[in-house]
């Protein structure tokens, strides 16, 4: 009797912990982690079309050219270009999709591409091979991007079921055979840290669709786009 008392207590116990656990876990996906601290500004958004004319003059010439743009030029430029983006309509003929955007805009396509975590906590990245960049897209409400070295580290807040949450992503920019890939090295669901091994699920099941890989496409004039000295540097051929 007193053996079948202390199971039942052991167990009561072991459902409390696992109720604690589960609790921990939902409580720290949806407390959004604290955004960068990277600034904007409308004159830096400016100093990055002038940059991309600037390189389109040089290859009209025949000159190899580069555009490098530091943290508040990419950011100020995305933003430019997201809002313009949201402004348009999302499924008008010929309207602006987040695959026709700028060179500039593909190293956060990359954290666009992890951001399909609006699944159960247990696997964030369940149906991430299902979503096209579409998809992701609009339901993305905020892209903040810094770069570290040869790190990029992306801030995506996107809205589940009117809940907003956040995806924190830092990883490597690999150009592979005319194709952009995003190595993840770090990423967190809102306060939970993800393991290494969801993380390469996540962008493994991304590229298993033949429509998102081919949004990762290189354009054609573009050689090379990868994060050097805390810059982002689009290389055409």
């Amino acid at each position: 009797m007193a053996s079948t008392s202390t199971a039942g207590r052991i167990y009561r116990i072991f459902s409390w912990a696992c109720l604690a656990g589960l609790i921990l876990i939902v409580i720290l996906v949806l407390r959004k982690s604290p955004e960068p601290d990277v600034p904007y500004d409308p004159a830096a958004a400016a100093r990055a079309e002038q940059k991309f004319a600037a390189a389109d003059q040089a290859k009209a010439a025949g000159q190899p050219s580069q555009v490098a743009l530091d943290r508040t030029e990419l950011n100020s430029y995305l933003q430019q270009n997201l809002q313009l983006q949201r402004s348009s309509p999302a499924n008008a003929p010929g309207g602006a999709s987040p695959a026709n955007a700028s060179p500039a805009a593909s190293p956060p396509a990359a954290s666009n591409g992890a951001s399909p975590s609006n699944a159960a906590p247990a696997d964030p990245f369940a149906d991430a091979g299902d979503l096209t960049q579409e998809q992701v897209a609009s339901a993305v409400k905020d892209v903040k991007v810094d770069m570290d070295g040869d790190l990029v580290k992306a801030h995506v807040v996107f809205n589940l079921h009117g809940q907003d949450m956040s995806l924190d992503l830092d990883g490597h920019l690999v150009s592979e055979n005319g194709y952009l890939k995003f190595e993840p090295v770090d990423g967190k669901l809102g306060s939970l840290p993800l393991p290494q091994s969801v993380l390469d699920a996540a962008i493994d099941k991304l590229m298993s669709s033949p429509e998102n890989r081919e949004k990762m496409k290189l354009p054609d004039d573009i050689n090379n786009i990868q994060i050097e000295n805390g810059q982002a540097v689009v290389s055409y051929k």
